[in-house]
C-alpha cells in the first residue's frame, strides 16, 4: 500500500506510475476521500477542544453551586456533533483504505516501460544453450518413460495440474529440496517451516488480496487460503513488529508445496510441468533497511542464480517491463532456464523488491538506532527455486540418446543414484 501523504504529495508520479502498470487510475477519488477526512478531523477537533472547555465550566460552577444546566444541554450537543464526526470519518477512512488496497506499487525509474513480456529485457545471460546429436524429447515423455511422474493418476485423484512423482522422480524432488535449503543456509537464510494455510489479514498484507483471489485455493469453511508462495507466510511473520535496526538484514528460506488454480491457463504451455496447481518451491525472503534495498535486490538475485548454475542449467535473466511486473513489485526480475526439449525459455524464479509497499500494509517497522522514530522496512522475496520447470529443464538437458537422464554431480549426496533408467 502507498502511503497516503506520498499520493498527496506526488500525485502526478503515483498516476504516471498507474498509467505504466496499466492499471485503473482512481487517485482523483482517493485524494477527494482524503481531503474530506482531514476536513472532518479539524472540525472534530473544535468540537473536543469546545467539550473540554464545557467540562470545565461545569466543574466551576458546581464548585460554586450555580446552575450548570445550560453547559450540561451544550456538553449534550456538542458530544452528539462529535458522534456524528467520528461515524462520518470511520466511514470515509473505510472507503479510502479500501481504495488504497486497489492502487499497484510504483515503479522503480530504472524499471523499463512496457505492456507486454516482449518488451521485458535481458539483463545478463549464463551458459551455452546446449547443441546434441540426437532428437531431444520433451520431459513429459522421458517422465513417462521412466515411470517418475505420473499425470494421468494425479488427473484421476485431484485434476489436471497435480502431478504424481514416484520412484526416483520422488527421490529427486526431495534432493532438489534439500539442496536448495542448505545452499540457502550457506548464504545466511534461517529456515523457516511455516503453516500452509494462511488468514485474510496475511493473504491482504502481502497483496494478494484483494488483487489475486481468483488464483487462490480457498477453504471456504474456515475463511483459509492454501498458500499460493511460502511468501505470504514467511512475510507476515512479522506484521505488527518493530524489529532493531542491529537486526537488518532478515533473511529467511522455507520450503513449501504451493497451490494456484491459474485459472485461464490452457494450451501448450501447460504440458507436464510447464503449469501446475500444486507444486514444491523453497522461497527467500529478506526484511532490510530502506537505504540498501536496491543493492539487497542484487544479493538476492545472485543467491537464485548461484543454484542454477550449480546445477549447470544455462538461464538468463529479464528485468521484467512496467506492465508485466505484477501488483506489488517496485522492481522484478525473472530467471528462465533454457528447456532443450521445448526449445523455449521457462521460469523458475522471480526476484522483487516492494520497497515498503508490503510493509506499510503489514506494519512492519524498524527502529533506527539514531532516531528511533520507527520507520518500515523494505521487503525482498525471490524463488530460490520453483521446482517444476528445474525438474523439466534438467530432465531434458541431461537426457542420453538412449533415454536415460544423468544426475547433475551437486545432487548425487543427495539422491543417492547418479542416473535415472
Amino acid at each position: 500500500m502507498l502511503d497516503i501523504k506520498f499520493i498527496r504529495d506526488h500525485p502526478d508520479l503515483v498516476k504516471e506510475g498507474i498509467r505504466k502498470k496499466g492499471a485503473d487510475d482512481c487517485i482523483d477519488e482517493v485524494l477527494k476521500l482524503d481531503a474530506q477526512r482531514r476536513e472532518l478531523l479539524q472540525k472534530g477537533e473544535l468540537l473536543k477542544n469546545r467539550r473540554n472547555v464545557v467540562s470545565e465550566e461545569i466543574g466551576k460552577l458546581k464548585k460554586a453551586g450555580g446552575d450548570t444546566s445550560s453547559a450540561i444541554a451544550e456538553m449534550e450537543t456538542v458530544k452528539g456533533q462529535i458522534k456524528t464526526f467520528d461515524d462520518e470519518v470511520d466511514k470515509i477512512e473505510d472507503s479510502l483504505n479500501k481504495l488504497l488496497l486497489t492502487i499497484p506499487n510504483v515503479p522503480h525509474p530504472s524499471v523499463p516501460v512496457g505492456k507486454t513480456p516482449a518488451e521485458n529485457v535481458e539483463t545478463a545471460k549464463w551458459g551455452e544453450l546446449p547443441v546434441i546429436d540426437f532428437k531431444p524429447k520433451p520431459h513429459w515423455e522421458l517422465a513417462e518413460r521412466l515411470d517418475i511422474i505420473d499425470f494421468e493418476r494425479g488427473a484421476k485423484i485431484t485434476g489436471a495440474g497435480f502431478p504424481v512423482y514416484k520412484n526416483k522422480g520422488a527421490k529427486l524432488e526431495r534432493a532438489l529440496i534439500n539442496f536448495f535449503l542448505d545452499e540457502a543456509a550457506a548464504r545466511g537464510y534461517q529456515e523457516i517451516q511455516p503453516p500452509l494455510l494462511v488468514n485474510e489479514a496475511s493473504a491482504t498484507g502481502t497483496g494478494q488480496l484483494p488483487d489475486k483471489e481468483d488464483l487462490m485455493y480457498v477453504a471456504t469453511r474456515d475463511g483459509l487460503y492454501l498458500v499460493p508462495t511460502a511468501e505470504v507466510p514467511l512475510t507476515n511473520i512479522h506484521r505488527d513488529e518493530v524489529l532493531a535496526e542491529r537486526d537488518l538484514p532478515v533473511k529467511y528460506c522455507a520450503y513449501t508445496p504451493c497451490f494456484r488454480r491459474e485459472a485461464g491457463s490452457y494450451g501448450k504451455d501447460v504440458r507436464g510441468l510447464n503449469r501446475v496447481h500444486q507444486f514444491d518451491k523453497v522461497e527467500l525472503v529478506k526484511f532490510v533497511h530502506p537505504g540498501v534495498s536496491y543493492n539487497e535486490l542484487e544479493s538476492l538475485r545472485e543467491d537464485a542464480e548461484h543454484v542454477l548454475r550449480l546445477l549447470g542449467l544455462p538461464y538468463h535473466v529479464l528485468l521484467m517491463c512496467s506492465g508485466d511486473m505484477g501488483f506489488t513489485q517496485a522492481k522484478k526480475y525473472d530467471l528462465e532456464v533454457w528447456s532443450i526439449g521445448q526449445k523455449r525459455w521457462l521460469e523458475v524464479s522471480s526476484i522483487s523488491n516492494f520497497e515498503a509497499f508490503q510493509a506499510r500494509r503489514m506494519n512492519i517497522r524498524f527502529r533506527p538506532s539514531g532516531t528511533g522514530k520507527p520507520e518500515f522496512v523494505h521487503t525482498l522475496n525471490g524463488s530460490g527455486l520453483a521446482l517444476p520447470r528445474v525438474v523439466a529443464a534438467l530432465l531434458e538437458l541431461y537426457q542420453t540418446p538412449e533415454g536415460k537422464v544423468l544426475v547433475p554431480r551437486v545432487l548425487h549426496k543427495y539422491t543417492g543414484f547418479e542416473v535415472i533408467g
